[in-house]
């Protein structure tokens, strides 16, 4: 077994100090400059580290974003705040109307949101909360609450949202799978007209550099998406709809949350056979839909044009949460992870968002190669899950030693480790300092 290494310098106190800044009383922003409200996969990566520095605050992360969910289930990928000027952030509420666009679809009149989603870790998030605590959550009703939140999130993923009609949870739009600019979006995208360069403003590039935001081009179709969903009332699977993928990362996540959800469902009294059956379902989907055995990873699946996307990208390691994923697949996802495409241990020690070898490899650009901590952070889990302490071990090492030195970066070069996107991200404190919690180093 591996001996913990101790914790890089300053790790604890500077996770601390960036949750801190950028915690407003009830929710956590990503970061305050470019991202300026909640983000819902944010929020539960957050709560995820949070939990060792106050459980109660962790619960209250995901209470508030729980409190913003529609009445068809789904979770908005944005809770805007509306102490935050309009300008600070585009596309903001002005844009998508959810309180009168989203009426239908049951969104909430009190506050606004987007209207598209994020990937569902969000039950994991909330066992993970719980168990830092378990008296305080006993004592608040945490779980008690948040499992019928939970429940209805689900039946949405796998009901309106099964558009391809094999059991998986599919996408509209680049930004649901989280992975926003990745090459996997681009053959869908070409399908889509963008919008007008003067009909929108990007407040992005005001915080980030343009070689590693996404292209003007790319940014036009992504509201040109939003646009046409909102402007369809939100409704999942219509007629006009340009962008339909099934996700392994989204299809990933939603099983282990299953298993989770599954776990919460016992510890309330609720039937937990439901979401086991749920996570069963879902796997042999996800098996039988996604899995390439020559890729020797999981592909995206273009529902609209009809086959497989053909791009290696880190979302189709993540698979490797799913517990009882058969053997051979992920004896066969930890050689992709090591091997050439994505080369950990030996080319880079954070696993890089896409293919190094592939044509669109950038090393700088979001999504389109550097490293994600979040990303990481669940390989991590998965590879212990699936017996490869090992590995782990030496990729919790690195992901502690990066976000040191790179100030907590948004992202990262995946060869050098050089910050990129914004720092004092808070993703990146939240699970590094679960991961030097987990290795042993305190908090």
């Amino acid at each position: 077994m591996t001996s913990a290494r101790p914790a890089p310098t300053g790790l604890a106190s500077g996770a601390r100090r960036v949750l801190t800044d950028n915690w407003t009383g009830s929710s956590t922003v990503p970061a305050p400059g470019l991202y300026p409200h909640q983000w819902s996969w944010d929020s539960a990566f957050i709560a995820i580290g949070s939990r060792h520095i106050s459980p109660r605050r962790a619960q209250r992360e995901l209470e508030t974003l729980f409190a913003a969910q529609w009445g068809d289930g789904r979770i908005p990928h944005i809770v805007f705040n509306p102490a935050v000027p309009p300008a600070a952030y585009f596309p903001g509420p002005g844009f998508w109307r959810s309180s009168t666009a989203g009426a239908a679809a049951g969104a909430p009149r009190g506050v606004e949101t987007s209207g598209i989603v994020q990937p569902p870790v969000h039950a994991l998030a909330s066992l993970l909360v719980h168990r830092a605590d378990p008296r305080s959550s006993a004592r608040h009703g945490f779980l008690a609450r948040a499992y019928p939140r939970l429940a209805a999130w689900h039946r949405y993923l796998t009901g309106a949202r099964d558009l391809g009609g094999g059991g998986l949870v599919a996408v509209v739009h680049p930004w649901e799978p989280g992975m926003d600019n990745s090459p996997c979006w681009d053959a869908p995208l070409a399908r889509v007209e963008p919008a007008p360069p003067g009909t929108f403003r990007r407040a992005d590039l005001d915080h980030g550099a343009a070689s590693d935001r996404p292209t003007d081009l790319d940014y036009g179709r992504y509201v040109r998406l939003a646009a046409d969903y909102r402007d369809g009332g939100y409704a999942d699977g219509g007629a006009g709809a340009a962008f339909i993928v099934e996700d392994p990362g989204v299809n990933a996540l939603l099983i282990a949350s299953e298993h989770a959800l599954a776990e919460i469902a016992a510890l309330v009294g609720a039937d937990a056979s439901v979401h086991r059956d749920r996570a069963a379902r879902l796997t042999a989907a996800l098996v039988d839909r996604l899995w390439d055995p020559a890729a020797g990873l999981f592909l995206c699946r273009d529902v609209l044009g009809g086959g497989p996307i053909r791009e290696l990208s880190a979302a189709g390691l993540l698979p490797l949460l799913v517990p009882g994923l058969p053997h051979g697949i992920a004896a066969a996802l930890v050689r992709t992870a090591r091997g050439a495409h994505f080369g950990l241990g030996h080319q880079t020690r954070l696993v890089p968002s896409y293919d190094l070898l592939g044509p669109a490899f950038d090393a700088a650009r979001y999504w389109r190669g550097p490293a994600w901590f979040n990303v990481n952070w669940l390989l991590e889990r998965g590879l212990r899950q699936h017996g490869e302490s090992a590995s782990a071990d030496a990729l919790r090492a690195a992901a502690l030693e990066t976000a040191v030195a790179s100030g907590f970066a948004e992202y990262v070069d995946p060869y050098t480790g050089e910050a990129r996107g914004t720092r004092g991200f808070s993703w990146t404190a939240a699970l590094a300092l679960d991961l030097a919690v987990a290795a042993g180093q305190g908090a």
